[in-house]
């Protein structure tokens, strides 16, 4: 067996560090440092990582650092052994990357590493478990039921948005409307993934906000074409996607979406940064969706677009979140 199988149920027990080798003190931030940038990976969102880790290098390189690109699996971690690493920013979307296996790696080898906790990443990944949290904590979300193994004999009536527990990038998210959509695509997520999410359909605005250190950065709407937000909508040039920061909220509407947004990331222990997604509906109501803790950093990306809008440059987002991972 490989020395490296079972790291994800590892990294679901793992609650703590100090695992492995002993966990590295706080340095100083200096130029020229030796940073390892993962992306890629073995996730259904792939290709988005590599977009994203490849912008994250290029900003690091005009910083004046020296980068490793790393495109990491869980069969080959070996790009971590590697010696002088400073800090590693991970850039891995889905499953491996942001549900706490290639933290509790670094963990293990006594890395530096940028974004949020093994703890929080495995929380946080697992959508009914990121739900019960944030329902817990006050946060408004829709109506859910979780789905193991054999559709029960009652489900949420339609309509109802099915998607995965795990994963990201709105892959395999399903709008039924009828009984027999909804059947049929819970059938089909259980028969892929084992396990699903159905939940209440919110007719209504999405919008995103997202987490800077401690700071909620500007309330972002999404104005897909289609239907909803899905994988085409985020990264084709050719979607039609737009964004605004004129969304024409109420100031008090506006200020709960952040609240909230905060409030989620501290609810799982998220650190450095994530996204919170939302739904708003007719009456301003903002219901939570799910906590992204490795947004996206690419050109089409949003946790960039409001960093930018709070006058932060793609750069100093990189180097900000480079300084928090040599903090702790």
């Amino acid at each position: 067996m490989d020395a490296e199988a079972g790291v994800r149920d590892g990294a679901k027990s793992c609650c703590c560090r100090g695992q492995g080798q002993p966990q590295p003190r706080a340095a100083a931030y200096r130029p020229q440092m030796d940073i390892t940038v993962l992306m890629g990976g073995p996730s259904s969102e792939r290709k988005v990582s590599l977009q994203s880790g490849e912008a994250i290098a290029a900003a690091l390189e005009r910083l004046g650092h020296r980068v490793t690109r790393a495109d990491i699996s869980p069969e080959d971690p070996s790009a971590l052994d590697r010696r002088g690493i400073d800090t590693v920013f991970i850039a891995l979307h889905g499953v491996f990357g942001e549900s706490g296996e290639v933290q509790a790696l670094c963990e293990r080898r006594g890395l530096r590493y940028t974004g949020s906790s093994v703890r929080a990443s495995s929380l946080a990944i697992d959508k009914d478990e990121t739900k019960r949290a944030c329902k817990a904590a006050g946060v408004l979300t829709p109506a859910w039921q979780l789905v193991e193994g054999e559709a029960p004999d009652e489900l949420l009536a339609p309509p109802v948005v099915l998607k995965p527990v795990d994963g990201g990038s709105s892959v395999d998210i399903t709008i039924a409307r009828t009984a027999a959509q909804r059947d049929a695509a819970l059938n089909a997520l259980l028969a892929r993934y084992g396990r699903a999410l159905v939940e209440q359909y919110i007719r209504g605005r999405e919008f995103t906000v997202g987490i800077l250190g401690d700071q909620a950065l500007p309330v972002l709407e999404i104005i897909p074409e289609a239907e909803y937000y899905d994988l085409h909508a985020k990264y084709d040039d050719d979607a039609g996607t737009r964004y605004s920061f004129e969304h024409g909220l109420s100031e008090r509407a506006a200020a709960e979406l952040q609240a909230a947004a905060l409030a989620s990331h501290r609810a799982i222990g998220c650190r450095d940064m994530s996204r919170v997604d939302f739904i708003v509906d007719g009456n301003e109501r903002g219901y939570m969706l799910e906590i992204n803790t490795i947004p996206g950093f690419t050109s089409h990306s949003l946790l960039p677009k409001a960093a930018a809008h709070a006058g932060i440059s793609f750069d100093e987002l990189v180097e900000r979140l480079v300084k928090m991972s040599l903090e702790r």
